[in-house]
């Protein structure tokens, strides 16, 4: 059960939820608070899915995992928002078809899987929310597998470096093996273009960072060496 503060939180991240009064009252009954760190490993592939998390702060990401150990980001979730394969692992019955990690110290609320598919029948909120959140996943997915099959790995690392630096910092805390998790390649590929661009000018490597120089010059489609 939630405290009035936690549910006051709640309902401020999850405005289509909120929409629906009854629905908060539901949450803040059947719900519980949850604090889990970083590096934590939340679900395995072939995991049974119990509780839906409702994500208050922090990150968690989604990823694939191939035998030879290389993985891809399919995407992240955020305060505001809840894991998509999660819900829909519920609604069939089928186990969990990928791997979720606690990227940065979250807090979440849990919500038990029976009340996740009871609410689908009782409120529109719920329903509306949870069938957006499914509807831009599913277009990030599409957008992952077009980048992965039509887009050269140097366009790509451009664009990932260009990216969070206009929309996040010119400075990221990352590892050269992050990154290459997130594009589905190796950390060799990485560092090599990641030495290229740096050579160029148009960023600076530090250890565990990348330091952007030239978004711009990112953006050229100057091609790195392969």
């Amino acid at each position: 059960m939630l405290d009035a503060q936690q549910a006051a939180g709640l309902a401020g991240l999850y405005p289509a939820v909120a929409a629906d009064g009854r629905l908060v009252e539901q949450l803040a009954a059947s719900g519980n608070a949850v604090a889990l760190p970083a590096g934590r490993r939340i679900c395995n592939e072939g995991d049974s899915c119990t509780h839906l998390a409702l994500l208050l702060s922090g990150c968690a990401r989604i990823f694939k995992l191939a035998e030879s150990g290389r993985e891809i980001t399919l995407y992240r979730v955020d305060p505001g928002e809840c894991c998509i394969l999660t819900a829909s692992c519920m609604l069939s019955g089928r186990a969990f078809p990928a791997h979720a990690t606690v990227e940065s110290d979250i807090d979440a609320v849990l919500v038990p899987a029976s009340r996740v598919t009871a609410w689908l029948m009782q409120s529109d909120a719920w329903r509306n929310f949870l069938w957006g959140l499914l509807a831009m996943r599913l277009a990030d997915v599409i957008g992952l597998v077009e980048e992965v099959a039509f887009r050269r790995m140097d366009d790509r690392l451009a664009d990932y470096l260009a990216s969070h630096a206009e929309q996040r910092r010119a400075v990221l805390n990352t590892t050269h093996s992050q990154i290459a998790a997130d594009l589905g390649t190796s950390r060799e590929v990485v560092s090599r273009m990641l030495k290229d661009l740096e050579q160029r000018g148009l960023v600076e490597l530090g250890r565990g960072r990348v330091e952007v120089i030239d978004a711009t010059g990112l953006r050229s489609g100057v091609p790195l060496c392969d």
